[in-house]
């Protein structure tokens, strides 16, 4: 019977060398170094003291194929993978939105949607808006601001999720 205890000290750091030299990776190396001396435990009664070291290192090298063969059925992922339910339901979700947006926009006056509408999409200054529509520039501004609050009202929408930061227009 093989004292087990006296096999590791004397051939684990040859062992673990001869798999680092074979992998070139340390955690590799640890890895068949380790799953080695397994091996070599559940076999104990079969090895030979003369052929030891030939054993083991026997093992730790088809251990290191078997670790190729298994990395070249792997496919590395890219850094970041996109979950397309995740996209599909987001899409959804702003179609929904979209949707309750338009349908409150119709129930607003006419030259209230237009105010709101060159303020919010084409950016334009309320002194645009008011020379456009034929308003003062306050009653521009008052336009467009009670066109945001009957649409977040309406809607529900502008109070969490699209509040704008302070001092937007």
């Amino acid at each position: 019977m093989i004292d087990f205890h006296a096999l590791y000290e004397r051939y684990s750091a040859s062992v673990r060398r001869f798999a680092l030299f074979l992998s070139g990776d340390a955690f590799l190396a640890d890895d068949i170094t380790s799953e080695t001396f397994v091996r070599a435990w559940v076999a104990r009664d079969r090895i030979e003291q003369a052929t030891m070291k030939a054993y083991l290192f026997t093992i730790a090298r088809n251990l290191y194929h078997d670790a190729q063969r298994l990395a070249q059925r792997h496919t590395a992922l890219p850094e970041v993978v996109t979950d397309i339910a995740a996209n599909a339901a987001h899409n959804a979700e702003m179609k929904a939105d979209f949707a309750l947006v338009l349908a409150a926009m119709q129930k607003l006056p006419e030259i209230d949607r237009a105010a709101l509408l060159m303020r919010a999409q084409e950016e334009m200054s309320y002194e645009e808006i008011a020379q456009a529509l034929g308003l003062s520039t306050a009653a521009a501004r008052v336009k467009v601001h009670r066109a945001r609050l009957k649409l977040a009202i309406e809607t529900g929408l502008g109070q969490a999720r699209n509040r704008k930061p302070e001092g937007a227009p």
